[in-house]
């Protein structure tokens, strides 16, 4: 059986986008309990709204309560889950125990679905969860690609699923539980408020000199001695499949359309089949902003090629400068700006299928209401004479 592939949907338009570029299902944080506070999540209202539009779609929508509860927040919790199981969610993604045995307390059906932050690296803990009442776990993301597989091999037939992240930021700590950014802002990770202080340029100071810095140079720019390549394990479709692994997850809920579309239409394609050459998944992947990418612990260890120590900020092959709303007109259709294009500019064009293609703008640029110009910029509509499919993205290549 083909593997299902998790998208990321931190918004409701981003779940919308994940479901035309191909993903089987997607996850989303609600009003409390995401381990992304600040991803947007859905109110109550656009939860019941997108998870009627996933089920009407053919696909799963699954909600993440997988922050660490305080004693005093499993009533709300629980309550939360209630009116979501009313929704018909199809899953809980969930890290604290004593939440798994609240949720069966209470009678709750929904699956319950463990999260990467448990930190499961074992076929005995998989297996352990099954006797819980959970029906998935996401592996930690610590495992070698024979590691899983073992897994796999133990627990075939015992009724429980293994997921795997394929896709996207690795926190540098184990299985994502970091303790930075609490104490240096504040801010707790494992409640869902990580600033990325491992993203962060350090220096160090010296015993006796407390009041002076030294910067800890590898060059000009300085050492980011914790900024972990982003994971990409386009490499390892076919095996991971063929391994039993029954569910593929990208990461990012904080992430554009324009990340959403391009990263879930290739894998959407790596899983049916399609035979991209690793040097033209990384030509695609680079379209979108990234730390570099690496395979992980997937081949056996993490090396210090892994770790992006002169840079912080994501590097882009390409610029996001519009997508294509599905607002028919007779001559052509609308598309959104969300940065900056001028006349004559080249742009290559994303469709949910997978296919790419270029387009040149005409001179002058028309908007939406019939103003000629020479550029255009968020948040301006513009008309253009191709007949593109909705939800095509746009992009400048630089």
């Amino acid at each position: 059986m083909k593997p299902e592939l998790l998208a990321p949907a931190g918004t409701y338009e981003k779940l919308i986008w994940a479901v035309q570029y191909g993903a089987d299902a997607v996850y989303f944080g609600s009003e409390f309990g995401s381990l992304r506070a600040y991803a947007g999540n859905l109110s109550l209202d656009e939860a019941d709204k997108g998870l009627k539009y996933l089920h009407q779609n053919g696909k799963k929508g699954y909600v993440t309560l997988n922050i660490y509860p305080f004693s005093d927040e499993y009533a709300g919790l629980i309550e939360l889950a209630g009116k979501l199981n009313d929704m018909a969610a199809d899953a809980f993604i969930v890290s604290d125990l004593g939440l798994v045995f609240e949720l069966k307390k209470a009678g709750i059906k929904t699956p319950i679905h463990i999260s990467t932050q448990a930190s499961t690296t074992s076929s005995q803990t998989v297996l352990a969860y099954k006797e819980l009442g959970a029906s998935r776990v996401n592996l930690a993301r610590e495992l070698s690609l024979e590691q899983i597989k073992q897994i796999c091999k133990d627990i075939a037939g015992k009724n429980i699923e293994v997921e795997t992240f394929v896709h996207g930021a690795v926190c540098f700590s184990y299985s994502g539980r970091c303790a930075i950014s609490d104490y240096l802002t504040g801010r707790r990770a494992n409640r869902g408020e990580c600033t990325h202080s491992c993203r962060w340029n350090y220096s160090v100071v010296e015993e006796s000199r407390p009041d002076e810095f030294f910067p800890v140079f590898e060059d000009d720019r300085g050492q980011y001695l914790f900024n972990s390549k982003d994971l990409a394990l386009f490499e390892f479709v076919e095996p991971l499949s063929q391994a039993g692994v029954a569910s593929f997850k990208i990461e990012g809920r904080m992430k554009s359309v324009h990340y959403i579309a391009s990263i879930v239409s290739l894998y959407r394609q790596l899983l049916d089949g399609k035979k991209i050459s690793g040097e033209e998944c990384l030509k695609l992947l680079g379209r979108v902003k990234n730390r570099g990418y690496s395979a992980g612990f997937m081949k056996g260890a993490i090396e210090p090629a892994d770790y992006s120590r002169e840079k912080s900020l994501s590097n882009s092959g390409a610029i996001f400068v519009g997508d294509i709303t599905d607002e028919k007109i007779d001559a052509g259709c609308i598309c959104h700006t969300r940065n900056k294009i001028y006349a004559g500019d080249k742009l290559e064009v994303l469709t949910p299928n997978g296919n790419i293609s270029e387009i040149v703008l005409p001179k002058p640029l028309k908007t939406a209401e019939g103003q000629e110009c020479e550029f255009v910029n968020n948040p301006q509509e513009i008309i253009l004479p191709q007949s593109l499919p909705a939800f095509s993205v746009l992009r400048k290549i630089v």
